[in-house]
Parts: structure tokens; C-alpha cells; sequence
């Protein structure tokens, strides 16, 4: 990429925000400035009340104009959201059929109960039916982000009940979300299926994009994103996000490519 792109899209838990916490003072002006020149899109395994809640709330003084440049997709793309008319629309939604969603929940329960993963204490649901996604959260969605970093530091637990459950469940597409979490959908959807649905209702080209995102490395919810040839930068937390916008936005900077060069569409 050898201009700026014209849309820059977010992950949101760990990358715009803490997980399931409200996007910074910092973090909400930097998307403000951004919003001027760009489009900007959130991309994300959460459900519409929770961009609400961690996003929309902090962008409360927005114009209408800025606004409408805003994309929001949670649970991974299979929702998609504009602001039109003075309010947020949905654009589409790929719901789960009740067999499936029955099937995702069941099969998520037993296989954390058979993997010692189901866990007495818990803060918050645990098995979330969000339409187009079903989401584990091993302590509930509510848990305290330290109770959550110490559940799984090295990631192996949420690998194993992945594994587990996507055994289970060959028709359903199943994948690491956050810290705790883990996300069911329908079959070949992800992140790079919400980015392609919103090339499609854009117009803007994958050459034309930058995904900032905290789980790029293989096996990661954001890497679909990467191996479809999206331009991508690496972050570990708001924080990094924070300063990686300051300095694009003081010296229109603009990363090297990482990952494949981008397929043509199909």
C-alpha cells in the first residue's frame, strides 16, 4: 500500500478497549480524528448491546456525518450496522438456525464439563445465544479481566475445548474468541467473511483497508483477516492501539504489508 487506506477497521476487546470495558477517553478522540478522513469499521465476536455499551456510548457527541462512516459488525461479521436516518440500522444478519444454536450449546457444555473447563464460579452467563453466534465464556461474560488472564495464560485450555467442540460439531465453524471465550457461528464465517460483506456493501477494496487487531497470529480470531491479504498491524492491548493512531495521525504513517498479498474476491 503506497497511499493511505481508505477505511481503517478495529478489532474491539484488547485492541480498542479492555475486555468487555468501555473504549478510553484517549481511545474515543483518536477515532473521532480519524473519522474526519476515513471510514472506520468495528469488527468484533461481541453482540450489538455490547458495542453499544463499550463503543457508542463514548462516541455520544458525534455528528451525523461522522457517523455514517462509521461500520460496526459484531459477533465476527455476521451482523453488519449503519447509521442511516438518524439512527443504527442493520444491514444484514446470518442467524443460526434453532437446531444448530441447540446443538452449539450443547455441545460446548458437555465438552467443558468432560474437559474439567465448566467452572463453579462463575460472573455473568456462561452460554450466550447472540442470534448469529453462540459464545462460551468459561467465567461468564461479566468476569473481572484479572480472574480472566489468570483462567488460561498460555491459551491451552480454550485450544483444547476448541478442538473439542469443533469434533463435535463438523457443519458449525468454531474459534478462539477472547481470553475466556469461544465462538460458534455458521459455517465459513469469521472475520474475513464480515470484511469481504463489507467490501461488497462499501465499495472500498481489501487494497484499501488497515485491520489493527490483538489476535493476528495463527489460530487467533483476527487471523482470517490477515491470511485473506489484509493490510494488518499487530497490537497487544488499547495502549498500543492508542499510540500507533497518535503517530498515524501526526505523521500520516503507514505500515508495511503483513501477510499475503490480497486474493481477487469471490
Amino acid at each position: 500500500m503506497s497511499t493511505k487506506p481508505r477505511l481503517i477497521a478495529f478489532d474491539l476487546d484488547d485492541t480498542l478497549a479492555q475486555s468487555k470495558s468501555p473504549v478510553s477517553p484517549i481511545i474515543a478522540d483518536l477515532l473521532r480524528q480519524l473519522l474526519r478522513n476515513h471510514e472506520v469499521c468495528v469488527i468484533s465476536g461481541g453482540n450489538y448491546p455490547q458495542f453499544e455499551s463499550q463503543l457508542l456510548g463514548s462516541l455520544d457527541n458525534l455528528d451525523d456525518e461522522l457517523l455514517s462512516k462509521l461500520h460496526l459488525m459484531p459477533t465476527c461479521g455476521t451482523q453488519y450496522y449503519r447509521y442511516t436516518g438518524g439512527e443504527w440500522s442493520q444491514i444484514y444478519e446470518e442467524r443460526l438456525s434453532p437446531e444448530e444454536a441447540s446443538a452449539a450449546t450443547r455441545a460446548l457444555e458437555v465438552s467443558a464439563r468432560e474437559l474439567g473447563f465448566w467452572e463453579a464460579r462463575t460472573w455473568g452467563t456462561v452460554i450466550e445465544d447472540r442470534g448469529s453466534q453462540i459464545t462460551f465464556s468459561a467465567l461468564g461474560q461479566q468476569a473481572p479481566i484479572e480472574a480472566k488472564k489468570l483462567w488460561d495464560a498460555d491459551g491451552r485450555k480454550k485450544a483444547r475445548l476448541r478442538d473439542r467442540v469443533a469434533e463435535a460439531l463438523p457443519e458449525l465453524e468454531v474459534r478462539s474468541g477472547g481470553s475466556t471465550s469461544i465462538d460458534i457461528t455458521r459455517k465459513g464465517i469469521d472475520k474475513a467473511y464480515g470484511i469481504r460483506r463489507l467490501v461488497e456493501h462499501s465499495g472500498i477494496g481489501l487494497e484499501d483497508i488497515l485491520f489493527v487487531g490483538d489476535r493476528l497470529d495463527e489460530g487467533g480470531n483476527d487471523y482470517p483477516v490477515l491470511a485473506l491479504g489484509v493490510l494488518c498491524h499487530a497490537v497487544e492491548g488499547w495502549e498500543d492501539t492508542a499510540q500507533f493512531l497518535s503517530d498515524y495521525l501526526a505523521n500520516d504513517l503507514v505500515p508495511e504489508r503483513v501477510g499475503p498479498s490480497a486474493p481477487d474476491l469471490v
